[in-house]
């Protein structure tokens, strides 16, 4: 035990959200100083870059999902909680959960990012989104049931069947048209033969002029290239106004017919009871100091996707991305220890390495700083770089092996359709 750890007397932490930015936090809290308490919705870390990927039948969930108790699972001043926090009460330094309640000396929202509707709430019950693996999941069960339906159905009856449409053309949104495209090239017809997939149409429906609108225009341009090579329909400057489960109305006035629709057009903030109306922006954001100190509040924090920080350099926030996250979390680790000890903290700020979004194999476009590419070399490059953020050495293999797979078959093996037995009872039914 370090010296002065027998001086100072140990701080009770809560960090809500084992995101990237709760992660990293709880890992880097001096166990001599900080006993923590991380609260989550769920029981895993998830790897969202790759959820795409589990959506598109090409990796399993539990390779990019790992359990908390897991991760810490050497590390005795951390403990678990399964729950929710119903609301912060700062003048009692408190939290309520729907398990009881928690003291803290410092309080660290980390609670990240939902889908955002827009206040359309019918595209909402009609609509999927991939913000979890359980959402990974349901579009990977709905795809293969879906042509498991077409198969029964008459020929004038699949066309709804057989339009896809993506909302959304950020990174999340061209990621899954090209995967999506490449299953449908490679994959589908060998399992539905008896489907004409040149009738299978994906959409790509974006509001602005340009897929990849946080990229540069060389990564903009190149990326709309590789999409209609592939076969993906792109619209451009269009907005969805409707959508009840069967068909797509836009604000052009065309409609599609679809039984499918995945919106990935913008995030809004997770929301938590207890701070001021005036500490969120109009997105849910929660605006914090250059330390992530939630204003007006002495030892509430706020990082990852959930934190508004305006800097010199970044005057409208931060961009919600992993790395932003994760500095963020490491920098407020060293703070928390500083703080206790007396010494002034350290500013945070994003230093910019670049972004990237991979189109399907060999077709990547990475943006750095010093440097812009596009084909195989940033294919392999995006590779590289999220294999590197994957948490466990085993589950780097197993996905470097699965990616080595899919790469020489142009197959997967992992198209399996996980629902529950309503007919059992909970009594095992063979029938």
């Amino acid at each position: 035990m370090k010296k002065d750890s027998f001086h100072i007397k140990r701080k009770k932490v809560i960090v809500v959200g084992g995101g990237f930015a709760g992660i990293q936090l709880v890992r880097r809290l001096d166990e001599n100083l900080f006993d923590v308490l991380l609260i989550d919705k769920i029981n895993h870390h998830q790897f969202q870059p790759l959820f795409y990927q589990v959506a598109t039948s090409q990796i399993e969930p539990a390779n990019i999902s790992f359990p908390f108790r897991h991760i810490f699972r050497n590390k005795k001043h951390i403990q678990i909680r399964l729950t929710e926090v119903n609301r912060i009460f700062p003048d009692k330094n408190k939290i309520s959960t729907s398990i009881g309640d928690f003291d803290y000396d410092f309080l660290a929202i980390a609670i990240g990012c939902k889908t955002n509707f827009f206040g359309k709430n019918e595209i909402c019950s009609h609509s999927l989104t991939l913000k979890t693996t359980y959402d990974a999941i349901k579009i990977r069960n709905h795809i293969l049931k879906i042509f498991e339906r077409i198969i029964s159905l008459k020929e004038d009856e699949r066309e709804a069947y057989l339009n896809l449409v993506i909302v959304g053309a950020g990174a999340t949104g061209v990621e899954l048209a090209g995967a999506f495209s490449e299953i449908k090239k490679n994959v589908l017809p060998k399992d539905y033969p008896r489907i004409d997939f040149t009738k299978f149409q994906i959409y790509l429906v974006e509001g602005s002029r340009n897929t990849l609108n946080n990229m540069s225009d060389r990564a903009q341009n190149a990326s709309q290239r590789y999409l209609k090579k592939m076969g993906v329909k792109l619209l451009t400057e269009k907005f969805v106004k409707e959508y009840n489960g069967n068909t797509l109305a836009l604000s052009n006035g065309d409609k599609v017919k679809t039984k499918t629709v995945i919106w990935a057009a913008g995030v809004t903030g997770n929301f938590v009871e207890g701070l001021p109306a005036e500490s969120f922006t109009h997105v849910n954001r929660i605006k914090v100091n250059r330390i992530n100190k939630v204003f007006g509040s002495e030892n509430i924090f706020a990082l990852g996707d959930i934190a508004y920080m305006e800097t010199p350099k970044y005057a409208k926030g931060h961009p919600q991305v992993a790395n932003v996250a994760i500095n963020q979390g490491k920098n407020l680790a060293k703070n928390l220890k500083r703080l206790i000890r007396g010494k002034v903290p350290m500013d945070y700020e994003y230093r910019d390495l670049g972004s990237m979004a991979t189109i399907g194999q060999n077709k990547a476009v990475v943006d750095f700083p010093f440097l812009k590419f596009k084909g195989y070399f940033a294919w392999f490059i995006w590779m590289f770089l999220h294999l590197m953020l994957i948490l466990s050495v085993r589950n780097k293999l197993i996905i470097f092996i699965n990616w080595a797979w899919v790469y020489i078959t142009k197959d997967s093996s992992l198209r399996l359709i996980l629902t529950e037995d309503k007919n059992s009872c909970g009594k095992y039914n063979d029938k």
